[in-house]
């Protein structure tokens, strides 16, 4: 029997050496039992209570494919902590013919070993719960005896030896002024700037970003609130922070979203990584400027234009006419049924070319199979010798592993058949090219690179290797006329 072995761990004072030994013995298992191990399946800081687990539910999924009979655990707990989890996967794997063993707990097939199995998930599922409510009861007694519960300590404080929050002197005043700051009118890009000129770091020693300043500001330990579920004291920590200053600041961050700063803007310029010129072979990037009348305009510029180098002297380019120009092209690919054919080829001869071993594995068993049928014709015309035996006990043999080694293969990387690859094309033909997230998807499926003169374009694509040219005489559309940038 083929078998894949699943080990976990989860964060609660386990360690990766916890791995080894249950790979350790579930392989010992294995060999006892004479199964063949194709695959580890590894969580690692997983928690057994759910079922939100990487490598678990891919263990699921393949099992679909029916390479494999057995999961082998350390103990049944690896496997759920949850006996409606236990019991929905273990229902899907029996469907898919295949069984869950504990290499630790000896658990037969028998009502008594059915039993038991069911008392052992109920006491993991116990276990559990009762480890969280006391995990649960000691953090709620930290937040009310103001200890620190673990995890980021917000800049600006530093934990003592009694496990108690205190100001760091160097950093809570940077963290005030950064209040004052926003309080003040500021925005959150010259806060950062003024705070990395002044080398202030972050909990993890990295420069301040949107994001961190963003999580600074919301923070109520800065009041001195300190929270765990439903659980605050408001005496636990120090505050660096007023509250009605810090109100204010929140007044402000309410109202700065529901109007986005200009760093938010919902403009995307969808080409700003495959768009070059074709005069200096510079990136062209996403600019944007403002008439005299007030209106704004969105363009593709030159970078060795914009920085002054090279001497390039690439016009600007208008960001809608030159993306309508690329989808209204991508769009006659994904229409035209001979190219879709020409891609759903090339993409099955990749995938088999990414994976030379079951192809060679392959034949080989062919070959092998071939071999067997004529020995076995041979025993039914009489001829059965102690070598015609052997010839077929070693002919099964090769059989077996070289199902084996074709079964890992595939395991390792599964093979997308061509209906699948083929409808993934037809359903691009679905695609509304109005919608920004559309385009997008139909950009970086297609096209390599675009080089941009001042009277054509020319496409290199993901799925050629020649190159289209297109002149902007070509078009006649008025919709894409005046290219150029204000």
């Amino acid at each position: 029997m083929k078998a894949v072995i699943y080990a976990r761990y989860s964060s609660d004072n386990q360690r990766e050496e916890s791995i080894e030994g249950q790979l350790r013995e579930c392989t010992e298992f294995a060999e006892k039992s004479g199964f063949t191990v194709l695959q580890h399946y590894i969580d690692r800081a997983y928690s057994a209570t759910t079922d939100n687990r990487p490598e678990f539910q891919r263990m699921i999924k393949d099992s679909d494919k029916k390479l494999f009979d057995v999961i082998i655990v350390w103990k049944l707990d690896r496997f759920s902590r949850n006996r409606y989890d236990s019991a929905k996967y273990k229902n899907q794997l029996n469907k898919n013919g295949v069984k869950v063993l504990s290499a630790t707990e000896s658990i037969t097939d028998s009502p008594e070993g059915i039993l038991m199995e069911s008392l052992l998930e109920g006491w993991a599922e116990y276990y559990s719960k009762d480890l969280s409510v006391k995990v649960s009861r000691g953090l709620t007694e930290n937040v009310i005896n103001g200890k620190f519960n673990g995890g980021i300590i917000p800049p600006g404080y530093m934990v003592d030896d009694n496990q108690h929050i205190q100001i760091d002197p160097i950093k809570a005043p940077f963290v005030l002024e950064v209040f004052k700051r926003y309080d003040q009118g500021d925005t959150k890009g010259n806060i950062i700037k003024w705070l990395n000129e002044n080398s202030f770091t972050n909990s993890k020693g990295t420069p301040m970003s949107f994001n961190t300043i963003g999580i600074m500001l919301k923070n109520r330990k800065y009041i001195g609130e300190y929270k765990f579920h439903d659980h605050i004291n408001d005496e636990a920590i120090p505050p660096i922070v007023p509250k009605d200053l810090f109100e204010r600041v929140q007044m402000r961050l309410e109202k700065n979203k529901k109007a986005p700063a200009h760093f938010k803007a919902e403009e995307e310029y969808i080409l700003s990584s495959k768009l070059v010129c074709g005069y200096c072979e510079t990136y062209m990037c996403g600019e944007s400027g403002t008439s005299h009348t007030g209106a704004t305009y969105h363009y593709y510029k030159c970078m060795a234009v914009k920085k002054k180098k090279n001497n390039c002297k690439k016009k600007t380019v208008r960001k809608d006419w030159i993306e309508n120009i690329v989808i209204n092209e991508i769009t006659k690919i994904i229409f035209d049924d001979d190219t879709i054919e020409s891609i759903v080829s090339m993409v099955m001869k990749i995938q088999s070319e990414d994976n030379k071993e079951i192809p060679l594995y392959e034949k080989q068993l062919s070959s092998v199979q071939k071999s067997i049928d004529n020995t076995l014709n041979a025993i039914k015309m009489g001829i059965f010798t102690k070598s015609t035996k052997q010839m077929l006990e070693e002919l099964e043999q090769q059989k077996k592993y070289l199902t084996e080694r074709i079964a890992v293969e595939r395991l390792k990387k599964p093979m997308i058949s061509h209906e699948k690859v083929r409808n993934w094309l037809y359903k691009l033909r679905t695609l509304n090219p109005e919608k920004i997230e559309h385009r997008r998807v139909l950009v970086d499926t297609f096209v390599n690179k675009i080089f941009l003169y001042d009277d054509k374009m020319i496409f290199t694509f993901n799925y050629k290797s020649d190159t289209k040219e297109v002149t902007f005489k070509e078009l006649n559309s008025s919709d894409l006329k005046s290219p150029s940038a204000p």
